[in-house]
């Protein structure tokens, strides 16, 4: 009796051993399989020109270490923002919407409220801070990761909406936010304040608004005379520090971190050791002295060479810190631009070729959706999964990141999104890459303008919300890429075509100031 006993107690102890050994097992599996999911970190540069890269072509700035991203990784030669200016850019890049869907289509400084604009006044009353803000149920992909398991952490420039709202980051989909809340406070780089999540973190600067000019009759030539322009927390440093910060903290998890960095938004502010460098390397030259915006500097150029070149220092630093903790190799980095390069503040487009082969001018650059204003660089990479010194022309644009990141995380892509995820691509499957019929651009600023790409075949419209007579271009980007040809007349079936395109994906816009009369009410035809 004994022994059977003993028998039952030895194969029941046996079944439970073996129960708790494959759970055991299978939590394992699990662990490791979470464990695997990749860490995603985006870069987001702030008026980057498409050719201010070595990567793509750059001669006078330098930037070793974002090239490094494209030796090791893919450069994207067709990618596009989807708006050429700052706001509906991020709002498109993170709802997965083309501006004919989109809620932001151009900026709004919600200026209903009062003095938005008075820099002083902004830091007195923080309900003035801050752009219109989104809806409360707009979902951003952030949102989604968190909930498969993803840490969200942001740091730089949101412009989305405003400080007690709902239309803030960490109400958004990010656990945590560094940076500009508001757009008009990334105008300076020495703010008297910053965002810490909900709350202001008060910086040692003193209050210098944006866009004051030196004392009437001081010598520009004087270095003291500069001295107001910086001061002593460069927002760009802390921000680094609390992104690594994040990234330290969340290493053994997985994490999306969306690298928002103003730079080489105006004014141009750079570390000092940096302008030395490039006041080496240019020699003299005439300073700015603030006629077309934002602060003077002594050496403009140098200092804008400056702001890239730190920027791309601290890429390398970035680099260097995932190695350092053992995630390089399963972290996807992505490196672009919100728009093209701009034409103020003190900016040489020109003297750089910022924008390759596009235009940097007024009218062909930021604000516009010319090639100039629209196309930007795209770097992506991720050891060991993107093949290293690669390339693709394949045409794609911010919108599709949403579907990207879906696709990586194996998370269901919305049928709503306008987007198309690139992901094939980055992991060298381009059998099985889907391709855009069409990219679409409407932009209610700088006289109302709208754009569709049909493969090689571009459709430009201008002058939609002024008095001059509206435009009807259309450009073969492969013959000429400066769209300097109007051949309109000669394909009309073309132009059918792209408005087809538009009839279907036009949205009349929720707000007012976006709303383009010449497209709501129907009265856009086909002739001039």
């Amino acid at each position: 009796m004994n022994s059977i006993k003993l028998f039952k107690y030895s194969f029941f102890s046996m079944v439970i051993l073996v129960f708790f050994s494959c759970k055991q097992g299978a939590d394992k599996k699990i662990e490791e399989k979470e464990a695997k999911k990749p860490n995603i970190i985006y870069i987001l540069a702030d008026d980057l020109g498409y050719g201010e890269l070595g990567a793509y072509g750059q001669e006078k700035i330098e930037t070793p270490n974002i090239d490094a991203l494209a030796k090791n990784g893919m450069l994207f030669t067709q990618h596009y923002t989807g708006a050429p200016v700052c706001a509906p850019a991020r709002y498109m890049l993170l709802t997965g919407k083309h501006a004919g869907h989109a809620y932001i289509r151009g900026n709004d400084e919600w200026a209903e409220r009062g003095e938005v604009w008075n820099y002083r006044a902004t830091i007195l009353d923080s309900t003035l801070e801050g752009q219109r803000p989104i809806p409360s149920n707009t979902v951003l992909f952030p949102k989604r990761l968190k909930e498969k398991g993803y840490k969200t952490g942001m740091v730089g420039k949101w412009g989305l909406g405003a400080p007690h709202t709902d239309a803030i980051p960490t109400k958004m989909g990010f656990d945590f936010f560094f940076g500009y809340n508001c757009q008009r406070q990334a105008h300076t780089y020495y703010p008297v304040h910053l965002y810490k999540n909900e709350h202001r973190v008060h910086l040692q600067n003193d209050t210098i608004a944006p866009s004051i000019k030196m004392p009437k009759g001081a010598d520009p030539t004087d270095s003291k005379n500069y001295t107001d322009y910086t001061l002593n927390d460069y927002t760009p440093d802390l921000m680094f520090n609390e992104m690594t910060g994040f990234i330290s903290e969340n290493k053994d998890n997985p994490f999306f971190f969306y690298w928002a960095t103003p730079i080489p938004h105006n004014p141009i502010q750079a570390p000092q050791r940096w302008v030395d460098h490039y006041i080496q390397k240019f020699g003299k030259e005439e300073p700015y002295l603030g006629d077309i915006g934002y602060y003077p500097h002594m050496n403009p150029r140098a200092g804008y060479a400056a702001m890239i070149s730190y920027l791309d220092e601290n890429v390398g630093k970035l680099v260097k810190l995932l190695k350092d903790e053992g995630i390089y190799e399963n972290t996807l980095i992505m490196f672009t631009s919100d728009n093209g390069v701009t034409y103020s503040g003190g900016t040489d487009g020109k003297f750089f070729n910022s924008s390759g082969p596009f235009g940097e001018a007024y009218g062909r650059a930021k604000g516009f959706v010319y090639e100039g204003g629209i196309r930007v660089p795209m770097i992506a990479s991720w050891p060991g999964k993107i093949e290293a010194g690669s390339s693709t022309d394949l045409v794609s644009a911010h919108y599709d990141v949403m579907a990207t990141i879906y696709d990586l995380t194996a998370q269901e892509i919305p049928d709503d999104t306008d987007g198309i995820s690139f992901l094939p691509t980055l992991l060298g499957d381009e059998n099985n890459q889907k391709a855009h019929e069409f990219l679409f651009w409407e932009y209610p600023e700088y006289g109302g303008q709208m754009a569709i790409r049909m493969d090689n075949w571009k459709v430009v419209r201008q002058n939609l919300k002024n008095k001059k007579e509206p435009t009807l271009e259309l450009y073969d980007l492969s013959k000429d890429p400066e769209e300097s040809n109007n051949v309109a007349e000669e394909h009309p079936e073309l132009i059918r075509k792209a408005a087809a395109i538009f009839a279907k994906e036009h949205q009349n816009a929720e707000i007012e100031r976006f709303r383009i009369p010449l497209i709501e009410n129907g009265l856009l035809t086909e002739s001039k």
